[in-house]
């Protein structure tokens, strides 16, 4: 099978990693990639939203197979794309049509949604300019804290947390009135802060069947202690030892099932991953969000603890034979750790020189690469988040402490990490 990868971060990294080991894959591209990909397939330059572009490439390397990473192509209907065109339509596309990925797309299509299903959430109220000043005085009586987001895509950050009311209405106003986040702040929804610890639960679906692969639990904070700005994810780790037998069973029959059975009812054609954000209050899950694709850095420590065949569960997926498949795990705690550029999330420069990759890892470890770029031999950053390393390990602490460790023999003008990914858990 000839497989077509589009994305260029960690998370494509982790899957291209992934689906090389399979012995159906006869083919890896991987469009636009990184140096990282690039250690698995070919990587092919191209913007993410020029469907075109990917069209060509599927004609020229006869692609059975397109798995989407990011959640951009998505929400701009790539898949509408294939299934409309008559060169395209036999090429299996893993991820959901543009309407089913208004669940990532729209904040306030998800939260509908959920009410629509009975899917356990948050309360909220969603406002544009033209309700702003019902907004006002919406926000003047809510209870603190209050979380305020932009409806649409904001790149992780469209999400603000008001510890006071006067906080609560300058956030308010500068996404409405100011747009803060662009187009995505254009409708704000105002939502009520669930207090708990949250986990990622992931699951792979056909529209009707489905498989949930490991959970993981992510840290957002740049630092340690969970402090400072929030970023694309400084780390993760897998299993999420909270996350027993009972809980688990509360989230495939609370969220999960009627989730699938949801996209059946409301006529959604949604095949590929789903991602479950999720808040655990007093051992009772919450849904913050859901996303059409996997999670970065959370697909480093799923991708390794999964080990089942990718390629076969995604032909699995084509051909409606999930329920068909058991998911096996590793039962060893992955933990990532990612290594940021001095600044981020904030201003930083690229084009730093990264040193001792070579030699930072050992037969428990390994590299994914986020934000590199190779020029003239040399490997420089290239993005905020530029790379990270997962561990295996018999519990949180070891595998932490390894990864940790490897990521020391690494350097880069101004690289930082978090230290204490899984703190909670030691």
């Amino acid at each position: 099978m000839h497989i077509l990868l589009l994305g260029s971060g960690g998370r494509e990294n982790a899957l291209a990693w992934k689906i090389a080991q399979s012995p159906l894959c006869k083919k890896l591209i991987i469009a636009p990639g990184n140096p990282g990909t690039a250690q698995f397939g070919t990587n092919i330059p191209v913007s993410l939203t020029n469907f075109e572009q990917i069209e060509q490439i599927c004609m020229v390397e006869a692609i059975n197979m397109v798995v989407v990473g990011p959640e951009d192509p998505l929400v701009n209907g790539i898949s509408d794309y294939f299934n409309s065109s008559e060169k395209l339509k036999n090429i299996f596309i893993i991820g959901p049509r543009k309407y089913a990925a208004q669940l990532e797309g729209s904040k306030a299509f998800a939260k509908e949604f959920m009410l629509r299903h009975n899917i356990p959430t948050a309360a909220y109220k969603e406002f544009t300019s033209e309700n702003f000043q019902q907004g006002i005085a919406y926000l003047k009586q809510h209870s603190l804290p209050i979380v305020l987001k932009a409806d649409g895509l904001a790149a992780g950050k469209g999400v603000v947390i008001c510890n006071t009311i006067d906080e609560a209405l300058a956030e308010f106003e500068a996404m409405i009135q100011n747009a803060k986040f662009g187009e995505a702040s254009k409708k704000v929804v105002v939502e009520e802060f669930l207090q708990g610890i949250e986990m990622s639960t992931f699951a792979l679906t056909d529209g009707k069947n489905y498989v949930i692969l490991p959970e993981a639990k992510d840290y957002k904070r740049i630092g340690v202690g969970d402090t400072g700005l929030n970023t694309g994810g400084m780390g993760a780790v897998s299993p999420v030892p909270f996350a027993d037998a009972v809980l688990k069973k509360k989230i495939e029959e609370k969220i999960i099932k009627p989730t699938i059975a949801g996209f059946e009812k409301d006529k959604m054609e949604y095949v590929g991953f789903v991602f479950f954000g999720l808040m655990i209050n007093d051992g009772e899950p919450y849904v913050i969000e859901y996303n059409c694709r996997m999670g970065d850095p959370e697909t480093e420590v799923v991708m390794p603890r999964l080990k089942n065949d990718l390629v076969e569960l995604l032909i699995a997926t084509k051909n409606g034979r999930l329920n068909n498949i058991k998911i096996e795990v590793d039962e060893r705690t992955a933990c990532t750790i990612v290594a940021v550029s001095g600044g981020y999330p904030g201003d930083y420069k690229k084009g730093k020189e990264i040193t001792g990759v070579a030699h930072a890892l050992d037969s428990n470890s390994i590299l994914f690469q986020m934000g590199t770029v190779l020029q003239n031999g040399q490997l420089l950053t290239n993005g905020g988040r530029v790379l990270c390393i997962t561990s295996f390990g018999k519990d949180v602490a070891e595998s932490t402490s390894m990864a940790s460790m490897a990521l020391q023999k690494i350097s880069f003008q101004g690289m930082n990490f978090r230290n204490d990914i899984g703190y909670e858990f030691k």
